[in-house]
Protein backbone atom coordinates (compact mmCIF):
# COMPACT_ATOMS: atom_id res chain seq x y z
CA UNK A 1 0.00 0.00 0.00
CA UNK A 2 2.76 2.26 0.87
CA UNK A 3 4.27 1.65 -2.58
CA UNK A 4 1.69 2.57 -4.30
CA UNK A 5 1.10 5.85 -2.88
CA UNK A 6 4.68 6.40 -3.29
CA UNK A 7 4.26 5.90 -7.04
CA UNK A 8 1.41 8.33 -7.31
CA UNK A 9 3.04 11.38 -4.52
CA UNK A 10 5.17 12.88 -7.54
CA UNK A 11 6.39 16.07 -6.60
CA UNK A 12 6.61 18.59 -9.40
CA UNK A 13 8.90 21.00 -9.06
CA UNK A 14 8.10 23.58 -12.13
CA UNK A 15 6.36 23.51 -15.22
CA UNK A 16 7.41 25.56 -18.15
CA UNK A 17 5.47 26.62 -21.14
CA UNK A 18 7.76 27.27 -24.63
CA UNK A 19 7.04 27.83 -28.44
CA UNK A 20 9.20 26.41 -31.05
CA UNK A 21 11.77 29.51 -30.90
CA UNK A 22 12.19 28.87 -26.85
CA UNK A 23 10.34 31.67 -26.18
CA UNK A 24 8.72 31.42 -22.66
CA UNK A 25 5.09 31.68 -22.36
CA UNK A 26 4.48 30.71 -18.70
CA UNK A 27 6.26 29.22 -16.04
CA UNK A 28 5.30 28.17 -12.44
CA UNK A 29 7.82 27.37 -9.98
CA UNK A 30 6.66 24.99 -6.67
CA UNK A 31 10.48 25.03 -5.76
CA UNK A 32 12.96 27.71 -4.73
CA UNK A 33 15.17 28.76 -6.60
CA UNK A 34 16.71 32.53 -6.90
CA UNK A 35 15.85 34.35 -10.43
CA UNK A 36 19.85 33.46 -11.35
CA UNK A 37 18.70 29.70 -11.14
CA UNK A 38 15.54 29.94 -13.29
CA UNK A 39 16.75 31.80 -15.88
CA UNK A 40 19.54 29.38 -16.25
CA UNK A 41 17.03 26.06 -15.46
CA UNK A 42 14.94 27.80 -18.33
CA UNK A 43 18.18 28.12 -20.66
CA UNK A 44 18.92 24.36 -20.15
CA UNK A 45 15.56 23.18 -20.19
CA UNK A 46 14.88 24.73 -23.36
CA UNK A 47 17.86 23.60 -25.19
CA UNK A 48 17.52 20.00 -23.87
CA UNK A 49 13.77 20.01 -25.07
CA UNK A 50 13.84 22.12 -28.03
CA UNK A 51 16.54 20.17 -29.53
CA UNK A 52 15.03 16.62 -29.25
CA UNK A 53 14.14 14.99 -32.18
CA UNK A 54 10.59 14.30 -32.09
CA UNK A 55 10.81 10.53 -32.81
CA UNK A 56 12.46 10.01 -29.14
CA UNK A 57 9.95 9.85 -25.95
CA UNK A 58 8.94 12.74 -24.03
CA UNK A 59 11.14 12.04 -20.92
CA UNK A 60 14.21 13.09 -20.42
CA UNK A 61 16.85 12.40 -17.19
CA UNK A 62 18.10 16.01 -16.19
CA UNK A 63 19.75 16.39 -13.34
CA UNK A 64 18.38 14.94 -10.25
CA UNK A 65 15.20 14.72 -11.91
CA UNK A 66 12.95 13.98 -15.20
CA UNK A 67 11.39 16.29 -17.95
CA UNK A 68 8.67 15.12 -19.08
CA UNK A 69 7.25 17.24 -21.86
CA UNK A 70 4.73 17.31 -24.53
CA UNK A 71 4.03 19.71 -27.95
CA UNK A 72 1.01 20.63 -28.86
CA UNK A 73 0.91 22.26 -32.00
CA UNK A 74 3.83 25.57 -31.43
CA UNK A 75 3.82 24.89 -27.56
CA UNK A 76 5.92 22.57 -25.25
CA UNK A 77 4.52 21.73 -21.91
CA UNK A 78 7.14 20.98 -19.75
CA UNK A 79 6.66 19.48 -16.43
CA UNK A 80 9.68 18.82 -14.01
CA UNK A 81 9.01 15.96 -11.57
CA UNK A 82 11.08 13.78 -9.03
CA UNK A 83 13.19 10.56 -10.34
CA UNK A 84 10.98 8.09 -8.62
CA UNK A 85 7.82 10.14 -10.45
CA UNK A 86 5.26 8.32 -13.02
CA UNK A 87 6.27 9.69 -16.68
CA UNK A 88 2.79 8.64 -18.00
CA UNK A 89 0.63 10.02 -15.06
CA UNK A 90 2.44 13.21 -15.58
CA UNK A 91 2.20 13.28 -19.91
CA UNK A 92 -1.37 12.36 -18.55
CA UNK A 93 -1.69 15.68 -16.27
CA UNK A 94 -0.21 17.62 -19.42
CA UNK A 95 -2.80 16.43 -21.43
CA UNK A 96 -5.70 16.97 -18.64
CA UNK A 97 -4.10 20.52 -18.62
CA UNK A 98 -4.40 21.43 -22.32
CA UNK A 99 -7.59 19.69 -22.69
CA UNK A 100 -8.74 22.44 -20.01
CA UNK A 101 -7.20 24.89 -21.80
CA UNK A 102 -8.81 24.21 -24.62
CA UNK A 103 -12.24 23.80 -23.58
CA UNK A 104 -11.92 27.30 -21.80
CA UNK A 105 -10.86 29.23 -24.33
CA UNK A 106 -12.40 27.02 -27.25
CA UNK A 107 -9.62 25.76 -29.09
CA UNK A 108 -6.78 27.22 -27.64
CA UNK A 109 -3.49 28.96 -29.00
CA UNK A 110 -0.17 30.46 -28.18
CA UNK A 111 -1.64 34.13 -28.24
CA UNK A 112 -4.98 32.62 -25.81
CA UNK A 113 -1.75 31.83 -23.41
CA UNK A 114 0.11 35.22 -23.91
CA UNK A 115 -3.05 37.76 -23.58
CA UNK A 116 -5.36 35.36 -20.97
CA UNK A 117 -2.11 34.53 -19.01
CA UNK A 118 -4.19 35.01 -15.61
CA UNK A 119 -6.56 32.73 -17.09
CA UNK A 120 -4.06 29.72 -17.66
CA UNK A 121 -2.49 30.25 -14.02
CA UNK A 122 -5.86 30.05 -12.37
CA UNK A 123 -6.30 26.32 -14.61
CA UNK A 124 -2.73 25.14 -13.84
CA UNK A 125 -3.57 26.21 -10.13
CA UNK A 126 -6.55 24.81 -9.97
CA UNK A 127 -4.95 21.59 -11.19
CA UNK A 128 -1.88 21.54 -8.92
CA UNK A 129 -0.89 23.38 -5.98
CA UNK A 130 2.63 22.95 -3.56
CA UNK A 131 3.77 20.56 -7.27
CA UNK A 132 0.90 17.98 -6.34
CA UNK A 133 -1.84 17.06 -8.51
CA UNK A 134 -5.13 18.23 -6.78
CA UNK A 135 -8.11 17.88 -8.57
CA UNK A 136 -8.25 15.99 -12.07
CA UNK A 137 -11.48 16.52 -12.85
CA UNK A 138 -11.82 18.93 -16.07
CA UNK A 139 -15.75 19.78 -15.62
CA UNK A 140 -14.63 20.82 -11.68
CA UNK A 141 -11.63 22.49 -12.57
CA UNK A 142 -13.39 24.87 -15.35
CA UNK A 143 -16.41 25.07 -12.82
CA UNK A 144 -13.95 26.63 -10.98
CA UNK A 145 -12.73 28.95 -12.77
CA UNK A 146 -15.76 30.20 -13.67
CA UNK A 147 -16.69 30.64 -10.51
CA UNK A 148 -13.49 32.98 -9.84
CA UNK A 149 -14.64 34.73 -13.20
CA UNK A 150 -18.40 36.09 -11.67
CA UNK A 151 -16.63 36.55 -8.48
CA UNK A 152 -14.19 39.36 -10.08
CA UNK A 153 -16.69 40.81 -12.19
CA UNK A 154 -18.94 41.22 -9.74
CA UNK A 155 -16.47 42.73 -7.47
CA UNK A 156 -15.58 45.16 -10.41
CA UNK A 157 -19.19 46.05 -10.54
CA UNK A 158 -18.84 47.22 -6.48
CA UNK A 159 -15.71 48.94 -7.07
CA UNK A 160 -16.96 51.01 -9.71
CA UNK A 161 -19.93 51.74 -8.44
CA UNK A 162 -18.51 52.72 -4.99
CA UNK A 163 -15.94 55.18 -7.47
CA UNK A 164 -19.34 56.57 -8.99
CA UNK A 165 -20.88 57.26 -5.82
CA UNK A 166 -18.21 58.77 -3.80
CA UNK A 167 -16.76 60.89 -6.35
Amino acid sequence: FFLFLFAFSAMIHFAILLNRQGKVRLTKWYSAYSQNERKKTIREVSSRVLGRPDRLCNFIDWRDYTLVYKRYASLYFIFCVDKHSNELIMLETIHKYVLALDRYYENVCELDIIYGFDQAFYILDEFIMAGEIQETSTRLILKHVYDQNVLEKSQEKKSGLSAIINA
